[in-house]
């Protein structure tokens, strides 16, 4: 294996992750921003859920003793996604495609199962 110090003692290897030797970068097939972009969507989704678990257990008896904190808690969390869906703008109609997207993707998942168990 080759060393990546070079004969002047400086480094010659690749200067970021995924640059290959011949100093160009590997590109994603996909935007990195879109991709980047996908994530925080998903992010804002796992976050409205945890705000419907929240809502859900303010109208749970069993939890009434704790109440103050579960209001607490779900005013922090509606804080986030405001500021979150502020910071990275982000639509309410992105919001539905994604989730669309996702849906559609897993229909199309399940219909090849399906047909290879009926086959």
């Amino acid at each position: 294996m080759r060393s990546p110090i070079g004969p002047g003692g400086k480094f010659e290897g690749p200067c970021h992750p995924g640059e290959e030797e011949h100093g160009r970068r590997k590109h994603h097939h996909h935007g990195a921003k879109t991709f980047r972009r996908g994530r925080a969507i998903e992010f804002l989704n796992r976050l409205n859920i945890k705000r419907d678990t929240l809502k859900e257990q303010l109208a749970t008896p069993e939890l009434q003793s704790i109440n103050p904190v579960i209001v607490g808690e779900l005013k922090a969390i509606e804080m986030v996604i405001n500021e979150f869906t502020e910071l990275f703008e982000i639509r309410e109609e992105e919001i539905r495609e994604k989730a669309a997207g996702v849906e559609e993707k897993s229909e199309n998942e399940e219909k090849p199962d399906k047909e290879e168990k009926e086959g």
